[in-house]
């Protein structure tokens, strides 16, 4: 039930369509599953393939990898689009996978955009999948784990993809110009410089459907006509800036992020965000380095900075880009200005030391769990505190190995709320029967 035409006409198709490659060999991308010897590649060339999910982003070939494997099964292969289906259609496929099933033939439902169908309609799909009549591949751009019903994904293998890198976008460029050269009219070849191949690949941002059908403008509106920067701008209508998401300036720009924050200079940091947003980098990047920012360098001398980056994460991965800039420059801002201590990077540092030196401590027997008789008679739990008796709610149970006691590793400043926590902390230790001075 492949729900395309039959009777397609492929000249007036999209450049994307009639470059699509119908073999391995042909695919470009996601060598991490389908290189020589990779587990998916031996699963489709050998014909065994399970129910599985690809997750990817946008135009990363999902659906491309899909119809490969419908041309490498003896399986009835069918084509159901989320987008256009509901339970009607879903329940006509199912009745004839089931009479293919009796007949001894085993069906392949592709459904794209599965993570579109609501949990009735996903329901749908499980008991067929459970007793074999269908064999399911879903694609999906969402996070299976909250798109997909946790019974239905229980019971296939998820797949990631991944954007594709720009030396694998310029090849399928160059490929897709040898395509529309062969068969160009006469005086209407395309004449274009690899360098421009690569700014259109580095524009597309791991997206070949997003490079292909920007090649596809240009050829279209400038064949036979020489291409220059001029011809390049209209279509790509942004400014490159000198920024390669996988080499040295990726790192020497988010360096420059983090340092401009850790310096409390808000301007550069802004700056530096700006060169990468608008340089493709992945939103959900550079937030997970804020997030990570917030903890390691401002801490307890203002725990909202972390709250603000992972709201600022969740922002970036409801609405994307462009509109997310904001929010992360909202929480870039935060974390600039904020007051700095790094005192919680320094005492996680100083703890794996120690605990990488004493793997094989014991831990004390006053503060182990004792669920057996016999662990109570080997003393576990014996003497053991339980601090909501006191009423200070707190005691002066030893809870570090022997060797390590009185070793102090979380060190409050003296910078923003962690001043307070500092005088907290010397409380505490008064309390705890020692001098009351801070760690």
């Amino acid at each position: 039930m492949d729900q395309q035409s039959l009777f397609q006409d492929m000249a007036y198709a999209p450049l994307a369509a009639r470059v699509r490659p119908d073999t391995l060999e042909g695919y470009f991308g996601q060598q991490h599953l389908l290189g020589p010897g990779k587990a998916l590649r031996q699963l489709i060339e050998g014909d065994r393939i399970p129910s599985m999910v690809f997750w990817g982003p946008p135009g990363v070939g999902k659906t491309t990898l899909a119809r490969i494997i419908a041309k490498y099964t003896n399986a009835q292969f069918i084509d159901f689009s989320a987008v256009t289906s509901g339970i009607k259609e879903i329940r006509g496929v199912m009745e004839k996978a089931e009479s293919n099933r009796f007949l001894g033939q085993k069906t392949i439902l592709f459904v794209d955009e599965i993570h579109r169908f609501n949990k009735a309609q996903q329901d749908a799909f499980l008991p067929f999948v459970e007793k074999g009549s269908i064999i399911l591949i879903g694609a999906t751009t969402e996070n299976p784990s909250f798109e997909i019903n946790s019974a239905l994904l229980s019971r296939c293998r998820v797949f990631v993809l991944y954007a594709l890198a720009q030396e694998e976008i310029e090849a399928l460029l160059k490929h897709a110009v040898a395509y529309l050269n062969e068969n160009a009219a006469a005086g209407q070849r395309l004449e274009i410089e690899d360098r421009y191949l690569g700014m259109i690949a580095g524009f597309a941002n791991g997206d070949a459907r997003g490079a292909l059908n920007t090649l596809e403008m240009i050829a279209t509106n400038a064949a036979g006509t020489v291409i220059d920067d001029e011809v390049i701008g209209q279509f790509i209508s942004r400014k490159f800036l000198l920024y390669d998401k996988g080499g040295e300036e990726h790192y020497n720009i988010i360096s420059a992020l983090h340092k401009s924050m850790r310096n409390s200079d808000a301007q550069a940091a802004v700056y530096w965000l700006a060169r990468m947003l608008e340089g493709g980098e992945d939103p959900l990047y550079v937030a997970r380095r804020v997030v990570r920012f917030a903890s390691e360098d401002i801490g307890m001398a203002d725990s909202e900075a972390l709250k603000t980056a992972v709201a600022a994460y969740q922002a970036c991965h409801f609405i994307g880009m462009p509109e997310c800039s904001v929010h992360l420059t909202h929480a870039v801002v935060y974390c600039a200005l904020a007051p700095k201590s790094n005192a919680l990077y320094t005492a996680y540092g100083a703890a794996a030391r120690d605990a990488q030196e004493t793997m094989a401590e014991p831990v004390p027997l006053v503060i182990r769990n004792a669920p057996t008789r016999l662990m109570k008679d080997l003393g576990y739990g014996s003497g053991y505190q339980y601090a909501h008796n006191t009423a200070d709610k707190i005691t002066d149970m030893q809870c570090l190995p022997d060797n390590l006691a009185g070793h102090a590793y979380y060190r409050p400043t003296d910078q923003g709320r962690e001043a307070r926590v500092r005088e907290w902390m010397a409380k505490l230790e008064a309390l705890r029967g020692g001098d009351g001075t801070p760690p």
